[in-house]
Formats: structure tokens, sequence, C-alpha cells
């Protein structure tokens, strides 16, 4: 089972998603991504392993943005890995 959590509004949406996939992470999976919308550029960060992983990657990349979707992963479909990582 995997889950989505999705925001747009006036916030930066990077920490509202990443506390989002932290609440999921109860539920188990092998790997956690974010896409942001920032200036008409799509940033996309995803890694292998807990949500921990994710922020730790994404730490000195560009987070900013106002709109943006996070996911995490059970292994329907491909092994584990950062490239199969979604969203």
């Amino acid at each position: 089972m995997c889950g989505i959590v999705a925001y747009i509004g006036k916030k930066e949406a990077y920490p509202i998603l990443i506390k989002g996939l932290q609440r999921l992470e109860y539920r188990g999976y092998d790997s956690a991504g974010v896409a942001l919308l920032s200036d008409g550029d799509l940033n996309l960060y995803k890694k292998q392993g807990k949500v921990a992983n994710l922020v730790e990657f994404a730490a000195d990349k560009d987070t900013t943005g106002q709109i943006g979707i996070a996911h995490t992963r059970w292994a329907t479909h491909g092994v584990p890995n950062d490239v199969n990582s979604h969203p």
C-alpha cells in the first residue's frame, strides 16, 4: 500500500509534505519521494528507505515551492532502490 500527500497553498509545501510522510511511516514502505513546483521548475527528490533518508538527501537541495506531492512506495513493481522510488 502506498501513501500520497499533496499540498497547494500559500505556505512552503516541503515541510508539510515531509510531516505527512512521517505520519505514514507506521504503514511500512521501501522508499519515499517528493516533487515540488517552484517558479515553473519541477524539483524531484526520491530515496530508498525511510523518510529520514529523503530528508537528509534533500537537505542541501532547493525545496522551495508552494505546490507539491509526496509519495511512499511498497515494492509493487521493480526492486526497492532510488530509481524505482516514487513519485
